[in-house]
């Protein structure tokens, strides 16, 4: 059992996922949460955690793995009133989506030792609906769990390569890479979708009304780009706050594409645009063996 003792604060989704995740594959003795009251409650009932608390400097104490699974501005103020005071043996983690300004603040926080008492982490994993009512065990199966290793840092060493492991038993695809170029990497194939389905359902409200039953005629196409635009408001302002530069930077060339689209419904330009994005799914091996299933 890698850790005897796992305080995650933040109890939602993700929070309670990594604690099912936890608890199913015996990778941790006791879990302590730390969220607001009623979350707590409802993280005890449906067994994420083991008990919890309301105060996060109660929460840590005697855990040797922190897991900070809140939205990002609230990571970098745990880190902030967090890193100085605990012992050096115990390690703290995050989930936020977006990872240069964490790294910095650890960096600061936690001073020389930062490389071996905070692992900077990202699931590529969740849902549309938020909350510990939909927690998973199985959340973080196949999905990649992206690292972004602070300077001269070796996450597969001491306690944080106790804690890569651990996720690759949670049945994740571990990468690491640089904290700035996973922010860049992110804004296109997290950050952006997002923004997409948001401003396609507000478009679909504003032209057809709230009350039009625009789901049930438009079939799965519809269904599924608009799946994550009931995504909550809370988690994407601090996504798009830490990661403005390049989450407008690729709306921008979005906007650049969509307008040529526009420009050339009528001509062949239309169809090198259906061409390229077929590229795609072409290269891509997960979808070359799901279009073969599809074949059979």
């Amino acid at each position: 059992m890698p850790f005897k003792q796992v305080t995650i604060i933040g109890t939602g989704l993700i929070g309670g996922s990594v604690g099912l995740a936890f608890k199913k594959r015996r990778l941790a003795g006791r879990i302590i949460g730390c969220d607001r009251a009623p979350v707590l409650e409802r993280a005890q009932d449906c067994g994420a955690i083991d008990s919890g608390t309301t105060n996060p400097s109660d929460a840590v104490r005697g855990s040797d793995l922190i897991v900070l699974a809140t939205p990002v501005m609230p990571i970098l103020d745990l880190v902030d009133r967090l890193g100085p005071s605990l012992p050096a043996k115990t390690l703290v983690t995050d989930v936020g989506s977006t990872k240069a300004e964490i790294v910095q603040r650890a960096v600061k926080a936690f001073g020389r030792s930062a490389g071996q008492r905070f692992l900077a982490g990202h699931p590529m994993a969740g849902k549309e609906h938020a909350g510990v009512e939909f927690a998973d065990a199985d959340l973080f199966e196949s999905a990649a769990w992206l690292f972004t290793p602070l300077p001269r840092q070796n996450v597969h060493a001491g306690l944080c390569g106790e804690f890569v492991h651990c996720a690759e038993r949670m049945g994740s695809r571990v990468a690491v890479l640089d904290p700035s170029d996973h922010d860049r990497f992110c804004a296109w194939i997290s950050h952006l979708p997002q923004m997409i389905s948001t401003a396609l359902a507000a478009a679909l409200v504003e032209e057809f009304g709230a009350d039009a039953p625009l789901l049930d005629i438009g079939g799965r196409a519809l269904r599924e780009i608009t799946r994550i635009s009931s995504s909550p408001y809370s988690m994407w302002r601090d996504v798009a706050i830490t990661n403005k530069k390049n989450l407008a930077d690729a709306l921008h060339k979005l906007e650049q594409r969509l307008a040529h689209i526009r420009e050339n419904l009528d001509t062949r330009e239309l169809a090198a645009e259906f061409e390229q994005a077929h590229q795609l799914r072409k290269t891509s091996p997960r979808r070359r063996g799901d279009t073969e299933k599809t074949k059979k």
